[in-house]
Parts: C-alpha cells; structure tokens; sequence
C-alpha cells in the first residue's frame, strides 16, 4: 500500500507559521518600508550574525548574488571565472553578464563539488576568481581551492544558494571566501515568498562596492558614483525571512535526520549510491540525490507510485545549447556528465514523516527488485 508523498510541501512547511507571516506582512504594510529599509536592515543583520560574517546584504536574487559580487570585484570582458557544470545555470549566466568567460573543471564522483585537483589545467593569464559550488547542501572542499586562489591572486567567490547552514569544518558556507551568494528561492532551506537573495562578506570594501551596485550605483539618493542596477531587497521579502531564520537550524536537523533515515534504508542495495557526507563537512541536504543506473526507468516505476522525484541536474553547463561557444563537449569533464546521467532527486522537505520516506525508500528498492533498472 503506497501513499502520496510530494518531492517538496511548501504548504505543510509553513502552515505552523501562519500568524508570525501575517504579523511580519502587516508591520511592513503598516510602515510602507516596500523596498529596501528597516526590514531588509534587521533581516541582514540577522542573517550575518547566523552565518558568522561581518556583513550581509539582501538583493533580489541569489543570481544578483553572484553577478554583484563578480562586478564588486571588478570582473570584467577579458577575464576568466573558474566553476563547475554540474550546477544551475545561474552560475555561469552570472559569470557571462559581467562580460567575462566561465571556464569548467570537473567534480569529485562523491561530494560532487569542485575537484581542486582540476584548477592547475584550468588557470589561465585571465583567471580572475574561482566560484566553487556547495552543490545540494554540502560545502566544496574549501581549504585546497583557498590555498589555490591565495598562491595565484584570485577572488572566491562562494555559490551557497542551496547550502544554507551548511559548515565547512567549523565555519558556515559562504564565509570563506571574499564573498558567499545565497538564494531564498521559495524551495530552499530558507525561501522566501518569492525571489530574494543574499550576500555575505567580511570585507568592508565589497560591502560597500555591492550595497552601491544593487542600488542604481547610489551612494546617496541621486548621487551615482558607479553605473548600478536595481537589485534591492524588497521589505516583505526580508520579513519573512526574518521569521523563518529562526527556525532554520531545527529544519536542517530534519533534515539530516531525513538522510539518515534514507540511507539506513539503502544500506546493503549496491544499486543505489547514497550521497557522502563528507568529512570535513555538516551537509544540510537542501536535496537528496541518489544515483542509479536506468534513471528514467525508475522515476517513472516512483511516479506511478505516487512518489514526486527530481533531477538536479539533467545536463551540465557546459553542454548547454546556451554555451555551444565555449567549445565544450562530452567527455570534456567525465565525472560532472556521468553523474548528470544517474542523479536523482527524492523527497526533501522538513515535514517528512517517517512512514514517507520508508514508503520512497521501498519504492526505489522495488524498481530495482522488480527489473524496471534492466
């Protein structure tokens, strides 16, 4: 007997919360604070705090995120930006908009993060900055691309739009590098009621290159020092996050507990390939991917079983029509295409019931048993 169980419940997670949403939504009715203001102030002085960082600053999207710190760190046409392909496409998008050119290294097969191992081959006289990705909740193995980007004069720039809360040994994600770009996207660990994003930096220098960015370039109200854009915060936005960041560290615990729950039901099943936590790593699990052979095969036995599952992500970067330019193609970066072939992504919210995720495990177990992987 097989029961629904959704890939993400937005509805469920936030149910409990409904009256902290509407106060917070009124406040900021109340004071008209719409763009920008007290209540993005109050939600980056709290996210900083939470992360360990010296400065926050709320934009509108993590996308803007990693764009804005790039420019804030004047990455420009001519220049290089080292990152992986198994990432959304946000990465490189932000890389090509500031007129530079993304250049890819491979993947570790288990973390599936940035191989360090692969930015000797990738460097170049117009590398100007690295941006590891901390790929479904779990932080890249920082110290090597660190150690690398001191030995060359490069920027990191940390794309954590899927690793809120995540640690790196003892620090957070997104605190180690010059700058660390988080999305509030409505499905992450922290989401939002829409787009919003974050960066976190401890130089006071970028801080004020990025809050001069993501405002038309204003240093004070019609004064333009730089040509800017329009990437604030918008008010709501950072009210609710305001709310849920209290909560967060108990989400991520279920989380976890999740996970576990996942790969003690996995144990034993060759078949599947559990994700690694890493040993240097606190992994949040914003997604949960297992990997198998006849991926299509198996999603399609879950669906009509009831059980919602997802890919992240079906087709590298580098093998996008979007970057035929770049001249990339497969077998380029074996790892990051092989993976792509066999993730799949299963039920991943806080508000799993236990009796969910035996119900998914025993699905995947029974695709396998009942011959849907032959």
């Amino acid at each position: 007997m097989y029961i629904r169980v959704p890939f993400l419940d937005l509805k469920s997670h936030h149910a409990s919360l409904h009256d902290e949403f509407d106060r917070a939504i009124r406040a900021v009715i109340d004071s008209s604070a719409f763009a920008g203001g007290p209540f993005v102030e109050k939600f980056e002085q709290d996210f900083a705090s939470y992360c360990g960082s010296q400065h926050a600053i709320g934009v509108g999207s993590g996308t803007e995120a990693l764009w804005l710190s790039l420019l804030a760190c004047d990455i420009g046409p001519g220049d290089e930006v080292i990152t992986v392909a198994n990432t959304f496409m946000a990465t490189a998008e932000a890389i090509t908009y500031c007129g530079a050119r993304p250049v890819f290294v491979d993947v570790d097969e288990r973390t599936y993060t940035m191989d360090p191992a692969g930015l000797e081959e990738a460097l170049s006289s117009r590398t100007k900055a690295i941006i590891p990705v901390h790929l479904f909740g779990q932080s890249a193995d920082m110290d090597p691309v660190l150690e690398f980007a001191r030995k060359h004069d490069l920027f990191v720039i940390e794309d954590a739009a899927q690793a809120h809360g995540a640690k790196y040994k003892d620090r957070k994600a997104g605190t180690l590098g010059n700058t660390g770009c988080f999305s509030f996207y409505p499905g992450k660990n922290l989401g939002a009621f829409g787009e919003a994003g974050a960066i976190v930096t401890d130089s006071s220098e970028l801080q004020e290159k990025i809050r001069i960015l993501r405002d038309h370039g204003q240093v004070r109200k019609y004064r333009h020092t730089a040509i800017g854009w329009n990437c604030r915060m918008d008010g709501i936005q950072a009210a609710i996050l305001s709310v849920k960041l209290q909560h967060l560290e108990s989400w991520n615990s279920l989380r976890r507990a999740h996970a576990l729950q996942y790969n003690q039901a996995f144990a034993g099943v060759d078949e599947v390939i559990t994700p690694l936590e890493a040993p240097y790593a606190r992994h949040v699990y914003h997604i949960y991917a297992i990997r198998v052979q006849e991926r299509d095969e198996v999603m399609w036995f879950l669906k009509e079983k009831g059980i919602q599952c997802g890919i992240h992500y079906p087709i590298p970067v580098h093998l996008q029509e979007a970057y035929q330019s770049l001249g990339y193609k497969k077998g380029d970066l074996p790892r990051s295409e092989q993976t792509a072939l066999e993730f799949i992504s299963l039920p991943m919210f806080p508000e799993l019931t236990e009796t969910q995720v035996n119900m998914v495990a025993l699905g995947v177990k029974e695709a396998i048993l009942t011959g849907a992987m032959v």
